[in-house]
């Protein structure tokens, strides 16, 4: 038996919760004195207003080793855990330090556990917890599913597009010069990951609708063989909008499978309202 833990910024979809294997750890967010827990009682859309009328940004704090010890529990043999990228969160760490915990308590034959630094977030998280599925349902051994696994994270890459920048003002990430000037001129910056995990800046167009098509783009442009891969998409309130992503990923390349997703908490504060995320 086997389990998959992915911290609470990988969303999964309904089908993913009913499997059985998957577990969500949720990470936590305060926004102007509220505190939120990203689990089934987060509520998007009383989260965004939050976030609008606070004059601060909101923040997150991770899992505690407790909570990942808690999740390690159960019958499966193979525990593998899929994390925020290091460079975004201390999840990962958390998690690490969880796992050497959990096997000085029950020793390292008890089970075997791995890390996953997934050098992403959001549905690139979900999607490695989906790789390390499909090796372990092909009989893979847990070495051989690590070494696959890690193997498509090196190849895995997340793209983003944010409706506004205000988030990223409040938490003092952009100066308020940048912010005002690209907010005036209606500039969408075009984000991606970079292969440790950073966020780094692609391009920019100007108007959503064009930012979205650069967007996809630059997915073009750094994924071969679609046909051979999923594509999933994560988007903040605005299901139309992804629906519509997705339309023209279709129009010029096949894949495997593409899933659209909400963002749960963490990514929603990442997002923010508007937002569209593509991992394949």
């Amino acid at each position: 038996m086997y389990k998959i833990i992915i911290d609470s910024c990988g969303e999964l979809t309904e089908d993913l919760k009913l499997d059985g294997h998957y577990q969500n750890v949720a990470l936590e967010m305060e926004v102007n004195g509220h505190r939120i827990v990203d689990d089934e009682t987060f509520n998007q859309l009383d989260f965004l207003a939050k976030v609008r009328e606070s004059p601060t940004g909101p923040k997150s704090s991770c899992p505690s080793p407790e909570a990942y010890m808690k999740a390690f529990e159960g019958e499966a043999a193979n525990v593998y855990v899929v994390t925020l990228s290091k460079e975004l969160s201390g999840s990962y760490n958390s998690a690490e330090l969880a796992k050497k915990l959990f096997e000085d308590d029950h020793g390292k034959d008890y089970k075997k556990i791995h890390i996953f630094n997934s050098c992403s977030a959001s549905v690139g998280e979900t999607l490695i917890g989906m790789k390390a599925q499909e090796c372990e349902e092909a009989g893979m051994s847990f070495e051989e599913t690590v070494q696959a696994v890690e193997h498509y994270i090196s190849s895995q890459r997340t793209f983003f597009v944010l409706e506004t920048l205000e988030t990223l003002r409040k938490n003092g990430r952009l100066s308020n010069l940048k912010a005002f000037v690209a907010n005036a001129l209606n500039i969408k910056p075009v984000m991606g990951s970079t292969p440790e995990g950073q966020i780094c800046q692609l391009g920019q167009a100007r108007g959503m609708q064009r930012a979205l098509k650069k967007m996809v783009e630059e997915v073009f442009a750094a994924i071969k063989h679609s046909e051979s891969r999923i594509l999933a998409i994560s988007h903040c309130n605005c299901p139309s909008r992804a629906e519509l992503v997705k339309a023209e990923i279709e129009k010029v390349a096949k894949f495997k499978q593409i899933i659209v997703v909400d963002t749960a908490g963490i990514s929603s504060m990442y997002a923010n309202d508007g937002g569209i995320i593509i991992a394949v």
